[in-house]
């Protein structure tokens, strides 16, 4: 009889818990963000400050509330609303104006020379789907059509966040240049140039991000999110970029 009652009492957090399961699939498996920057940076903050009240009450309500939270907190870090979705309603706004990214945004260039062709270069960073293998904190990339794409990254605690973004400048061998699309998290431009040397050896590859964090130029906010600082980040991927790429001439020169 006692089990009955634990078991009765217990079903709305096993039955929370598994709907929460079950949302998390189903919007890492979307690639529709319906939510706008400002109004994801809200649901996190306010679901992650329900997830740790509730989590003090430690009571069956307060798992309740942390559940809530939770769910929240995910909507906000997902991009995603399924309540949106249902009404067709897109939250996002127009794009970021490139003014913005001069006046609050966070600006990182890096340079690497790699012994390879331009071309061979290019044919890997123009495949998008390779970037997670060079970039730590990018979980996946997924292709939508010829310039549009779906990116999911690490976040702090185990979670991850997603956005959309499309390449709007491509010359071949030469240069790609994108921006993320109204609804992203962390609104982010940048640009990649494939430079040969004077020897016609190698390649001056120069990376340019630019990243708006909420609250302008607060540089820690953005840190937290990528791991570290935004330089630091990208010097290490070029640094491993630099080090895949040698590493497969070298075999394929062995070969």
């Amino acid at each position: 009889m006692a089990n009955s009652a634990i078991e009765a009492a217990l079903k709305p957090i096993t039955d929370l818990k598994n709907r929460g399961s079950e949302l998390v699939e189903r919007t890492l498996d979307t690639t529709h963000i319906n939510i706008g920057g400002r109004e994801r940076w809200i649901s996190v903050f306010t679901g992650s400050a329900l997830t740790f009240a509730g989590l003090k009450m430690r009571s069956l309500p307060g798992l309740l509330l942390a559940g809530v939270g939770a769910a929240v907190a995910h909507r906000g870090w997902s991009g995603h609303c399924f309540a949106y979705a249902a009404m067709n309603k897109d939250g996002r706004g127009e794009p970021t104006p490139p003014e913005a990214y001069f006046e609050r945004g966070i600006h990182v260039a890096e340079n690497v020379t790699i012994d390879r062709s331009p071309e061979d270069l290019y044919r890997f960073w123009r495949k998008l789907e390779n970037l997670p293998r060079v970039m730590s904190h990018l979980r996946e990339v997924k292709p939508l059509d010829g310039n549009r794409s779906h990116w999911v990254a690490q976040a702090p605690a185990g979670l991850s966040i997603a956005w959309d973004a499309e390449i709007i400048n491509d010359e071949k061998n030469e240069l790609i240049a994108w921006r993320s699309l109204p609804g992203a998290v962390v609104d982010n431009a940048g640009s990649v140039r494939f430079a040969p040397t004077a020897d016609g050896k190698s390649t001056e590859l120069k990376v340019t991000i630019d990243y708006i964090a909420p609250g302008g130029r607060f540089l820690s906010t953005v840190a937290r999110l990528f791991g570290q600082s935004p330089d630091q980040e990208v010097r290490a991927d070029l640094a491993r970029f630099k080090q895949i790429m040698e590493a497969a001439a070298e075999i394929g020169r062995s070969a």
